[in-house]
């Protein structure tokens, strides 16, 4: 190993196929700050496990359609969908003579709104629903309520894990911070729909009159921004019909948020921390790192994306810049003077063209060393970038070591099919970068 990619402690490597061939594993979930290619990694470990024998379900809160197009899907909703060309019928390894049944790729994008109504749906009569669903007061916190989205992707969440139709899911949170609200959307959704909430709606309606009104408007107004649009006594009443129609399902949101939050914390449950080697991402990483340890989840290791490495790793930056620098101070420059003073002193000599061969090899002489020179700066700098991302890593498992790691190698280019994606499993599971 050269010295850009020496460290003092290695981190622990995070084996990837064994996490994706644990049966015991059923939900692995992907957090990670923006722009760090989660999405990516989430759809790209569906695929890994789905061609390892898995039914597997990737579920994206990333409203980005990079997911979809990557999986030949002309669009994704809060349906599963079937990814084709995986498995038996795929280029991939599940059912292809290794010795493993054939897996099944779905994916799907979390709809909050339709979500919400589903629950709606299935926990109140055909009439309680219809009335619910067509309420103002409805419409309005299912569509933009600070914290739906999180809890309803606890409830989608917990939907596909009751269903069983899949041995797998793959979730993709949000970027940013955001990403782990979810873990807060219980307790902030619940507190919002809990009992006391009931009576502080419903104490206007007792009240009655101006005061009834002002009381509410205040409420309100301190609630959620998105509700003041909504003036006068039709507030009154559309609250009072949402209460009384919501009445027997308040309690269970809570329940049903505290079984999937207790469902992420169980053994079956592993959560992976998706970075770039940059300093930045990595800072959000170690929050992430934090915070799942503060909350009890399982943490099955960090995977570290876009990692650069170099076939030609034992030829240093330094070495190679000094070789370049001769080049161009000694060689192309000397030779570059001494045809120019050729041509001086020859300045009154006709060209007959018999020099030609020997200027034209000079010339070729001169060229090669150029690009020489140029291919020592690029490799310079390449290895600079790799030390670089070295240090970045290693002040991150110093203060992280019991993180798991894979290195992931970048890519040349964006990823937008299957190919893709499987490339980007294949270098999930060798956890080190090419090169390295």
């Amino acid at each position: 190993m050269s010295e850009a990619g020496m460290a003092m402690d290695e981190p622990a490597r995070l084996e990837v196929d064994r996490l994706l061939d644990d049966r015991e594993t059923r939900i692995i979930v992907c957090c990670g700050s923006g722009g760090v290619g989660k999405t990516t990694t989430a759809a790209a470990l569906g695929l890994r496990a789905a061609e390892r024998g898995r039914r597997a379900v990737v579920l994206t809160i990333d409203p980005a359609r990079r997911l979809a197009q990557s999986m030949g899907i002309d669009s994704l909703d809060n349906t599963p969908r079937k990814v084709t060309g995986v498995g038996a019928g795929g280029d991939g390894a599940g059912g292809d003579g290794d010795g493993r049944a054939p897996g099944e790729l779905h994916a799907m994008m979390l709809d909050m709104k339709r979500t919400f109504d589903e629950i709606v749906e299935g926990h109140t009569d055909p009439e309680r629903a219809e009335a619910i669903l067509a309420n103002p007061f409805y419409q309005s916190l299912s569509a933009g309520f600070a914290g739906t989205q999180e809890y309803m992707a606890m409830e989608k969440l917990g939907q596909l894990r009751a269903r069983d139709d899949w041995d797998l899911i793959v979730v993709d949170t949000p970027p940013s911070r955001s990403a782990l609200d979810f873990l807060d959307a219980p307790k902030r959704l619940g507190s919002f729909l809990d009992g006391k909430f009931i009576r502080v709606l419903m104490a206007p309606a007792k009240v009655g009159g101006r005061a009834g009104m002002k009381f509410l408007n205040v409420g309100m107004s301190l609630m959620t921004g998105t509700l003041s649009k909504l003036m006068g006594a039709s507030l009154l009443k559309d609250v009072q019909t949402f209460v009384a129609a919501m009445d027997t399902m308040f309690g269970g949101f809570r329940t049903r948020a505290d079984a999937t939050f207790r469902l992420l914390q169980a053994p079956g449950t592993a959560f992976l921390v998706v970075a770039a080697p940059e300093p930045d991402a990595l800072r959000e990483a170690a929050y992430f790192v934090e915070r799942l340890a503060a909350e009890r989840m399982p943490l099955a290791g960090l995977v570290l994306n876009r990692v650069h490495g170099s076939d030609a790793d034992q030829l240093s930056a330094e070495r190679a810049l000094a070789a370049a620098e001769n080049l161009e101070e000694g060689g192309i420059v000397d030779q570059e003077s001494g045809k120019a003073g050729l041509r001086d002193d020859d300045r009154s000599t006709p060209d007959t063209g018999l020099d030609d061969g020997g200027d034209t090899a000079a010339e070729a002489d001169a060229d090669v060393e150029e690009i020489t020179a140029g291919l020592l700066r690029l490799h310079a700098e390449r290895m600079q970038v790799i030390a670089r991302e070295q240090r970045t890593r290693d002040r991150f498992t110093s203060l992280h070591p019991e993180v798991a790691v894979a290195e992931v190698a970048a890519l040349p280019g964006d990823v937008h099919d299957l190919a893709g994606l499987r490339a980007i499993g294949e270098r999930l599971a060798a956890g080190v970068p090419a090169g390295a």
